[in-house]
């Protein structure tokens, strides 16, 4: 049976890394997965990546929106959307999903009405399981440096932004344990380690 899992975290803890191998490890047991991300590759995805890259100027509560718009095509694309790879019985992974709107731009706008804007939305899908990787703020600081030495730094990829997007994650998951299958994972450690704790999440909230 197909499940959509979403793979949350501050930038820095290694997201694209576990992903991959998580995708693998699902192949392994003869199923069929595959990655997505957001922001997304269309034109919405592409604006919001401008964005954050610092490119373009843009008010939080707009910025909140458009993530919201690129949502929406990321579920309904005809082509590549997470419903249509859902429904050809696809274990879908999405790298970042409305945790990270509600986590990064909650935080500079109103929580309520972003999470509102969301759920009112009925094309939104919620996911079957969350794997939140945690990760000190100085430490995810360390990580983007060292790995991308010679790249432009985004405009939340500082400790101080990180430290209150961190307690904002908290705050949100917080508000849908009751509802979401929401499980913490701890990204200090060898490669090894943290997949090992991502495929027993796995297995107890989607293996059959």
């Amino acid at each position: 049976m197909s499940k959509f899992i979403v793979v949350e975290g501050l930038d820095g803890t290694g997201k694209t890394t576990q992903i991959k191998i998580l995708a693998d490890y699902i192949k392994g047991k003869s199923k069929d997965a595959v990655i997505t991300a957001e922001p997304t590759s269309h034109p919405s995805g592409k604006l919001i990546r401008r964005i954050l890259a610092g490119e373009v100027p843009c008010d939080p509560f707009a910025l909140a929106a458009l993530f919201l718009s690129d949502r929406i095509i990321h579920n309904t694309d005809s082509e590549d959307g997470i419903e249509k790879m859902l429904s050809e019985g696809k274990t879908v992974i999405s790298d970042r999903y409305y945790y990270s709107t509600f986590a990064y731009q909650g935080h500079e706008t109103d929580l309520s009405w972003t999470m509102d804007m969301h759920f009112s939305c009925p094309k939104i899908r919620r996911p079957d399981l969350v794997l939140f990787l945690t990760m000190s703020p100085e430490k995810c600081i360390e990580r983007i440096r060292a790995n991308r030495p010679d790249e432009a730094i985004e405009i939340y990829e500082n400790t101080e932004s990180l430290t209150k997007i961190s307690r904002q994650f908290d705050t949100v998951f917080d508000i849908l344990k009751e509802k979401e299958n929401i499980v913490y994972v701890d990204a200090d450690g060898t490669v090894e380690e943290v997949s090992r704790r991502l495929f027993d999440a796995y297995d107890k909230y989607c293996g059959e």
